[in-house]
């Protein structure tokens, strides 16, 4: 039983760690085949995979970081090293292992196809390590992905956190989601749901599970421990910070994401391609499972409340199907502590209006959550708003009042982002 491992790594110190760790707490290694898209610098060092060209399981690309397109760009090359091994394991290259961990996630697919689930696929945002206190730091309780909101962008943000009495739990639960970190399935995924180059980062996750589940895979979290993310990575070089062009590639992913799922008036485009949903169910079938409406970037307060899925369908119709959903809109403004440099504010108009001017939500900020704010350990203001609209707003504003000075300078930030091409 042969495991297809997919790494995409850029200039990750934590690279060679990871397959080390990774072979070191596989029980069966021989079984493993390795492919790693390596986006390097040769100025770094740390990344050397030398060792591993004469291994026959390792098939390794070396690119200059110069030529790197994005991580869904070197996730799809390396999809295209797939050789037919039974199973896959697509992983990001900071990673930890627990000891067998391959047997474990092959005997939780075989009890998941058991129960009928033909093609059942592990994911999640799995729970965190720290590489410098490693393994104390790490989390040991399993994470669950949870919804937390259409950006305006279009694409749908998770949110990880335990799964509720995992202690008792004897099998994986049901998923929503699908996470690019960590997913464990059947060898043909690498064929069947590839990544799409076009995207560069955000959207990609979404797209994979709805596309995941046209093709007939079944989305489970494992209910326990068997392998470790690092999310902070603090430090490390990003893709993006050496990429130039990041700005207008984001933006095209973010409009390829739009045109698949048909958001907010675009002409479904890709969803009938290489890249596109399959044919074991419909992308409706997928909205109903989840309780995500994508022409109406809407959700389903069982999804609101984490109820795993499949969401309950008692509905006399498709209409009262549609009318259960809440458009609910959730953003966090980034104001810089430059932009607020007063001591004695009163309070903070937060408000969003739409394109007509018209506003559509206001919560004022209070002394008490200024004062939070503008103490925040990441060194900027956060002001999270979250509301039920019909209709997208267009921009935000802040407008602060102090004391002394009355209303002070104010701030203002766009929101719609239909127009990028």
């Amino acid at each position: 039983m042969k495991i297809f491992v997919q790494i995409a790594s850029y200039r990750d110190p934590q690279l060679v760690p990871t397959i080390k760790n990774m072979i070191e707490n596989a029980k069966r290694p021989k079984n493993l085949r390795i492919g790693v898209a390596r986006q390097f610098s040769p100025e770094d060092g740390f990344d050397d995979l030398s060792e591993f060209m004469g291994d026959k399981r390792f098939r390794i690309l070396n690119i200059p970081y110069q030529e790197a397109q994005g991580v869904c760009w070197a996730r799809n090359l390396v999809q295209q090293l797939y050789e037919g091994e039974e199973y896959t394991l697509q992983i990001d290259s900071h990673m930890r292992f627990a000891p067998n961990w391959d047997d474990e996630m092959i005997k939780m697919i075989k009890q998941l196809q058991k129960k009928g689930h033909e093609k059942p696929l592990l994911t999640g945002y799995v729970s965190s390590f720290d590489p410098e206190n490693d393994p104390e730091g790490r989390v040991n309780e399993p994470w669950r992905m949870t919804f937390d909101r259409f950006i305006p962008e279009g694409a749908v943000f998770f949110l990880p956190e335990s799964i509720p009495g995992w202690q008792d739990m004897k099998e994986p639960i049901p998923s929503r989601f699908y996470s690019a970190h960590y997913c464990f399935t059947l060898g043909q995924f690498s064929n069947e749901v590839q990544h799409n180059p076009e995207y560069y980062f955000h959207g990609e996750e979404i797209s994979i599970a709805a596309r995941a589940y046209t093709w007939g895979y079944d989305l489970f979290h494992p209910h326990k421990a068997l392998i470790w993310h690092e999310y902070t990575r603090k430090g490390r070089t990003k893709q993006w910070d050496d990429d130039k062009e990041w700005g207008r590639k984001n933006n095209h992913s973010h409009l390829t994401n739009r045109k698949l799922f048909g958001m907010d008036g675009e002409t479904q485009e890709g969803h009938d391609g290489v890249f596109g949903f399959g044919t074991v169910r419909t992308l409706r079938d997928y909205e109903k499972y989840a309780g995500l409406l994508f022409e109406r970037r809407a959700v389903q307060q069982y999804t609101i409340d984490k109820n795993y899925p499949p969401n309950p369908y008692n509905f006399d119709n498709e209409e009262d199907w549609k009318n259960s959903f809440a458009v609910v809109f959730k953003h966090c403004i980034d104001i810089g502590y430059s932009q607020v440099p007063e001591t004695d504010y009163e309070f903070w108009v937060v408000a969003f209006h739409d394109a007509n001017d018209e506003t559509i939500f206001r919560k004022d900020a209070d002394k008490a959550e200024i004062n939070r704010m503008m103490n925040d350990p990441d060194g900027y203001c956060k002001v999270w708003r979250d509301f039920q609209t019909s209709h997208q707003p267009a921009y935000w504003v802040v407008w602060p009042y102090s004391t002394s000075k009355g209303w002070c300078e104010r701030i203002t930030g766009q929101l719609n982002h239909n127009h990028v091409s």
